[in-house]
């Protein structure tokens, strides 16, 4: 079969898929928001601990990434918040099985927040701009998400939790080492995974 066949109709999947969810029901998209936050809590139980620092390295990136993808802006945003609301609510899917309004203000409390932007941003992108799911602005676009609207709020609450608990203000170096330094080279290879999925399933034109 020549190549250009298999492209094009890689491409009438693509766009058939996309056009299902774009038209799905607002029940659909929430079971599928639901679904996401389940993949999400999984994700969250796949985890490393770092000895000098009490936020563990997950593979939950990878799923508020493919929230984004898969969802969409708004529905993906969605299915992070509802992660969050049902873990404060009592569901046992944090790390390591916690749940509960103090985890959010622990140290690893902001970078669920920053999930939740994350994933809205992603969606947001693919979704109003065809040329952001070309594989190099796909790339950008997840290290900005990940670098940038997970580690901003994450840090903080880190920041935050660390100076509670202790009393001690971290330095920006201190701070840097605990909560961003360790987790580099496991989030660039959640982004190449994610980027290369969402290349993959997303139509580059509509």
């Amino acid at each position: 079969m020549p190549i250009t066949s298999n492209i094009d109709k890689l491409h009438e999947m693509q766009l058939s898929w996309y056009n299902w969810r774009n038209n799905a029901s607002t029940l659909t998209m929430v079971l599928l928001s639901f679904v996401f936050a389940c993949f999400t809590g999984l994700m969250a139980q796949v985890s490393i601990a770092v000895p000098w620092s009490p936020v563990l390295i997950t593979f939950q990136t990878f799923a508020v990434l493919l929230a984004g993808v898969f969802l969409g802006g708004k529905y993906g945003g969605f299915s992070i918040f509802l992660y969050t609301l049902l873990g404060v609510l009592g569901m046992p899917w944090f790390t390591n099985m916690n749940h509960g309004l103090a985890f959010l203000f622990a140290a690893s409390g902001g970078y669920i927040i920053g999930f939740i932007v994350a994933a809205a941003f992603i969606g947001y992108m693919f979704d109003h701009y065809v040329n952001a799911r070309k594989p190099a602005q796909t790339v950008a676009l997840m290290l900005i998400a990940n670098f940038v609207c997970i580690y901003i709020p994450g840090l903080i609450g880190l920041y935050n939790a660390m100076l509670t608990k202790t009393g001690t203000a971290l330095s920006i170096p201190e701070l840097l080492f605990m909560g961003l330094v360790p987790f580099i080279v496991g989030d660039l290879i959640k982004i190449a995974l994610a980027s290369g999925i969402t290349t993959s399933v997303l139509p580059k034109e509509e």
